[in-house]
């Protein structure tokens, strides 16, 4: 959420930010309501003010001498009920103007940071390095990893569209085992880099997806229980970030740096037609996500940590790769700045996302009113939330099996995994 005060006393600025987004806002309906709100609001002290004065007059008359039915006692009573009265009038009258704001401000995205680079769309993404070229396999007959993973026995998706419906899978076997044995390396390695894991509920309540964003914008990607004020979980972010909704923490327990695996659930609205096959666009996937609360002035530092915490599991992997600074009109609703990690996919020639590291800033923390204390100082501050993936696991598989496949049909077991698999080829 933006700081209403900030978009009231710099509202060029939040324009401009916010027109180079992808996207149309406007701030001038959220503008006036504030002033409404804050007219109301200077109405209501000076009667309140009013209301203070009459009763001292009413008393200090009442010492003086006079009685209760003294004509001019009874006429500061009347007025004293009137302003009563007019309280009484004013105060559904801000309730409503409240609301009204506060869901303007929940419509509003993120401004970018100052370090975002500024374009229309994807195509004005910046490259920012590659990694791992000498790894690309180059002997002929790549196939995609679908076509590896069937063929090895090791996923079904016509018995899984059976149970549920187009775009889940049934992993059996060798392919189970691969999956577990990712899962585990990655929380391995970023429990080993000083992340704490957490093991959330997979559902959360309407206010966990207002604080992370993902409300009311989102509302159609997310599976809805409808019976109960219960949402499946999109992303670990949410259930992760929320553990500290509504609370003040001291400035010594930050940062808190999370890690945590958990399946994760989209609809993929508007989806359709793109990557029908596989393991890359699913409704329901694995993920090891990263999550951190941290002081303002770190959070910078802080996100290219993370974003090296989740190229660490590639490089282990020894997958090829490529950081990608998202520009403006791609990132994020909540984000004020992005890298994406794109994971090279031979059969296709091309990279595609594997893991999106975001800085909020301050966005989350408003929503959710995280907020954090420093000793002896008054008031508090915003914590700053970043988050990332630290791998999507369906999509680190089928980088696996397409990198990692052999010209007699196998696949290779990258050397970090052989541990947990038992075997060096599937």
């Amino acid at each position: 959420m933006l700081d209403l005060k900030l978009i009231r006393e710099n509202p060029d600025l939040v324009r401009k930010k916010l027109a180079t987004r992808n996207g149309s806002y406007d701030i001038q309906p959220l503008l006036q309501l504030d002033e409404q709100r804050r007219s109301l609001e200077q109405e209501r002290s000076r009667l309140q003010a009013r209301g203070n004065e009459i009763g001292k007059l009413v008393g200090q008359k009442m010492k003086s001498g006079s009685k209760p039915d003294d004509a001019e006692i009874q006429a500061l009573k009347d007025e004293g009920n009137q302003v009563k009265a007019k309280l009484s009038d004013l105060e559904p009258q801000e309730k409503e103007l409240k609301v009204q704001i506060e869901e303007r401000l929940l419509e509003l995205p993120n401004l970018p940071s100052d370090t975002t680079p500024i374009g229309k769309n994807e195509t004005e993404n910046v490259e920012v390095r590659r990694w791992g070229d000498e790894y690309k396999p180059h002997h002929p007959g790549l196939l995609p990893h679908w076509e590896i993973a069937e063929k090895l026995g090791i996923l079904n998706t016509e018995r899984a569209t059976k149970l549920a419906q187009a775009r889940f899978i049934a992993l059996l076997g060798a392919g189970a085992a691969l999956e577990r044995a990712l899962i585990s390396f990655m929380l391995d390695r970023q429990t080993a880099a000083g992340y704490l894991e957490v093991l959330p509920p997979l559902l959360v309540n309407t206010q966990s997806l207002t604080a992370t964003g993902q409300l009311p914008k989102f509302a159609e990607e997310s599976f809805q229980c409808k019976d109960d004020d219960l949402w499946l979980i999109p992303t670990a972010e949410v259930p992760v970030t929320n553990l500290y909704r509504d609370e003040i923490l001291a400035a010594e327990e930050l940062p808190i740096h999370h890690c945590a695996y958990t399946p994760c659930f989209r609809r993929e609205a508007g989806s359709y037609g793109r990557d029908t096959r596989g393991l890359i666009r699913l409704h329901q996937f694995n993920k090891v996500e990263l999550v951190k609360l941290v002081r303002p002035e770190t959070s910078e530092q802080e996100h290219q940590t993370l974003v090296q915490n989740a190229e660490a599991i590639l490089q282990a992997l020894k997958l090829p790769y490529r950081v990608i600074e998202l520009c403006t009109g791609d990132i994020g609703f909540g984000a004020a700045k992005c890298y994406d990690l794109e994971v090279w996919l031979p059969s296709a020639e091309t990279y595609r996302e594997i893991s999106s590291c975001s800085n909020f800033g301050d966005f989350q923390a408003r929503r959710g009113n995280i907020r954090f204390k420093e000793a002896g100082k008054k008031g508090t501050e915003f914590v700053h939330t970043l988050n990332g993936s630290g791998l999507a696991v369906g999509r680190t598989m089928a980088a696996v099996l397409e990198n990692y496949q052999q010209p007699n049909g196998t696949v290779s077991i990258p050397e970090v995994l052989q541990p947990f698999l038992g075997r060096s080829v599937l």
